[in-house]
Parts: C-alpha cells; sequence; structure tokens
C-alpha cells in the first residue's frame, strides 16, 4: 500500500495543472491557489494560525522596510482573504513564530518571547515575557506533545573556521569544533517557564550548520539542513563543480544524542554518500564509515535554501498527502548573475503509515516566473519562504520578494 500511495501522489505532481493559477503557479490537478494577502513587504517569512481568522506572519528586519518590522498580524474573512493587516511589536527574526497552548511565540536574533493570546483581539494586548535569553543566534523552534520546547540553532559560519574567514579559502578544520559546545544543534527547554537562560537548556542534538525549517511530526522531531557552500571553489582540486552542486541540503529525524555531521562531514545527494568536509582531510571520493553520523531521510541539490517545513495534518487534502511533509524552498539568493538554480518551489515529502520518508517531489512551482532562468536570486519574482496548514485543511505559503501569501486548496 506504501508504493501505491506513493506512486499516486508522483502521478499527481507530475501532470500539468488544467487551470491556471494565480501568478503562474503549477500546482497538481484538482488544487487551486488564491491569494490571502499581498504587499506585506520583503521580510515577510514565517506563519502561524490562532485559529480560522487569526493568522500571524514572522518578519526579518530590513533598513529599506523598518517601519513594517515586527510582527504582522491578518484578520482572515470567510473567503480566506485577509481583511485586517496590523503590525505590532519590535520582535523580528524571520522565523520561529508558533502558537502553542493558546500563546504566540515568536523570535528576536537571540531571545525566544510569548505573547499571551485573550479573547478575539487580533493584537495582543500585554507586552510579551522572555522565554529564552542569551541565544547565540537565529533560531528554529518546535514543540512536541509533552510540553517540550525545540530550539535549533545553527553554528557560526559556512564552516568552522576563525571569524572572517572568506567563504572560498582553504582553513584547517579545528576538532573539536568550538560551536559544537553551545551552537550547531538543538536543544531542549521546558516550553511553559519563562525566563530560561540559553545554558539551561538540554544538548539534545548536535552537527547542524544552519536551520529555519524545525517541525514535531510522527513522534519526533524533523529537520531539513542547510549544507555548506561553496565548497567547490575553496578546493577545486578536490570538488568539481558537479560535486558541489550535490553538497546536499538533509532533512534528518532528530533523537536524543543525534549527530548530523556538520562540520566534520557533508552529505552527496547524488551518490548518497557521507564525505569527509575538506578542512578535515576528505579528498571528495571516500565514503565516511563512522556510524555516529545521522543518515538523512531525504537529500536535495545544494542551494535550494530550506527555508520551512510543515507536516499536512488536515482532512481537505487526497490521502496520501496526510502525514507528509511540505517544504518550502527559497532558492539560492545571489548566486552567478547569469545562471540558475534548483528552489524557488514547495516539495512534498510522503511519509509512510510506518513513520518513513518516501521520494521527495515537487508539489509546487513556478513562483520564480516561467523560465528555467527565473530560478536565481536576482530575477525571481516570487521566492517561497513560509509553509503552514491552515484550520481549514488548505496550505499557506508565504514568499520574501514582495510580501504575498496564497492558500493552495483542494477541490471546489
Amino acid at each position: 500500500m506504501k508504493c501505491a500511495a506513493a506512486a499516486s501522489v508522483l502521478a499527481l505532481a507530475a501532470m500539468p495543472a488544467l487551470a491556471a493559477e494565480p501568478d503562474g503557479l503549477i500546482l497538481p490537478p484538482g488544487f487551486h491557489a488564491t491569494v490571502v494577502a499581498e504587499g506585506l513587504g520583503e521580510m515577510t517569512r514565517h506563519m502561524a494560525f490562532r485559529d480560522a481568522s487569526h493568522l500571524y506572519v514572522s518578519t526579518e528586519r530590513q533598513t529599506k522596510d523598518a517601519a513594517n518590522a515586527g510582527i504582522i498580524a491578518l484578520h482572515l474573512d470567510k473567503n480566506h482573504h485577509a481583511d485586517q493587516v496590523a503590525h505590532f511589536s519590535t520582535i523580528d527574526n524571520g522565523t520561529a513564530i508558533a502558537v502553542y497552548k493558546g500563546a504566540l511565540y515568536a523570535a528576536a536574533p537571540n531571545a525566544l518571547y510569548r505573547f499571551a493570546l485573550k479573547g478575539s483581539a487580533l493584537v495582543p494586548a500585554a507586552a510579551p515575557e522572555t522565554v529564552i535569553d542569551g541565544v547565540p543566534g537565529r533560531i528554529a523552534i518546535a514543540f512536541d506533545d509533552k510540553n517540550n520546547l525545540f530550539v535549533a540553532v545553527g553554528g557560526g559560519g559556512n564552516v568552522c573556521a576563525p571569524p572572517g574567514t572568506p567563504r572560498t579559502a582553504k582553513s584547517v578544520g579545528p576538532r573539536p569544533c568550538p560551536d559544537l559546545e553551545t551552537r550547531a544543534g538543538v536543544w531542549r527547554l521546558d516550553a511553559a517557564k519563562s525566563g530560561q537562560a540559553w545554558t539551561q537548556g538540554e544538548h539534545y542534538a548536535t552537527g547542524i550548520r544552519d536551520t529555519n525549517a524545525l517541525a514535531f511530526a510522527h513522534g519526533t522531531l524533523v529537520s531539513v539542513m542547510y549544507g555548506r557552500d561553496a565548497a567547490e571553489k575553496a578546493y577545486p582540486e578536490i570538488l568539481s563543480a558537479e560535486d558541489g552542486a550535490h553538497v546536499a541540503d538533509e532533512m534528518f529525524k532528530i533523537e536524543k544524542g543525534t549527530d548530523m555531521g556538520w562540520p566534520y562531514t557533508h552529505y552527496d545527494s547524488a551518490r548518497k554518500i557521507r564525505l569527509d568536509a575538506p578542512e578535515y582531510g576528505g579528498d571528495g571520493k571516500t565514503p565516511v564509515t563512522d556510524s555516529k553520523y545521522a543518515v538523512p531521510i531525504a537529500a536535495f541539490p545544494a542551494h535550494v535554501a530550506p527555508m520551512d517545513v510543515t507536516f499536512y495534518s488536515g482532512k481537505q487534502f487526497p490521502a496520501e498527502y496526510r502525514g507528509g511533509a511540505f517544504i518550502a524552498f527559497h532558492g539560492a539568493g545571489g548566486g552567478d548573475p547569469g545562471g540558475h538554480d534548483d528552489g524557488y518551489n514547495v516539495m512534498f515529502v510522503p511519509f509512510g503509515k510506518d513513520g518513513g520518508a518516501q521520494a521527495p517531489m515537487v508539489f509546487a512551482d513556478g513562483f520564480a516566473g516561467p523560465a528555467r532562468d527565473d530560478k536565481n536570486g536576482k530575477r525571481a519574482h516570487y521566492r517561497p519562504v513560509g509553509v503552514t496548514v491552515g484550520p481549514d485543511g488548505a496550505l499557506y505559503v508565504s514568499e520574501s520578494q514582495k510580501g504575498r501569501i496564497w492558500r493552495i486548496a483542494y477541490g471546489g
């Protein structure tokens, strides 16, 4: 049955849409998109629903759009369109926003805050309380069903090297990497407490280069991690340009003690092997045999930039989608001016009844534009950045170029 379900979803994803969608989006047959909100600004990032009519959006401050920094609150009418938009607070991180047990959690660059949500007010009346302080970088968050708060924070850079080391420079990686003590991993804290110091958290997992995508599903924590960049430019004698294109962004199931491999290793998405990083003596050919490193449940090409992950918990979509993961791939932000990259889409990863991940596939595309060359950080019309499932069972997708949010529903 698992294989049949995967084949059914693949068939849906492979067929062209039967009707034109807004902004040129390409969706499987039976799915249609509508615009929920637009013009929210280039800093628009992740989303969290309180209920069917209250949607909160995180932002990332940009100097040219600083007036709209903070958290965006949207009131949605019965047609799922934003009829009220409000900005509140000065908290802006771009990721890490969630509603849990009636409260809104939102992160600043070095702290996590909690707003009490009361009545039907769109904007919280009271000032937030500090949940965690002293976080050494931008975070992603997730909650389980036992009042645990999981916080992921990336390492201090592309590789473990002294600050200021150019991205394309060779370096000797220190062992142990000092980042692994206080960051580059996942910490577990108490979701109910306030005023927790970062150092009070339990060091739960390690080896994350960077992540914005964290969720709890199928009884475990799941993360989609950015792989390191520019390895082929720093070590052309070891890694070809094609090798560099396969330094994977990886999806992991995370348990206590999981090691995802950064900075000592990277995963090759084409050969499906783990390799020592050049900074640690890797030759680009010899597989790592140390079993302490986790094997990703899915691996994606380099530079697709997984910005958010959500699991489908609704009932509106066909059964093949239930329990599966939607991932927003932002795509490379720079890249060669005349080139293009993968990403700029929403991928779907089916999960079987046994909780195992199956082959990823494109669910929604066309955000960047109609041409392959539109998939470039300087030319893309839209770049998906957030995904969440609404109380109505539809998938909501936000983007960061202009601040647009779409609702993707099945049927009707």
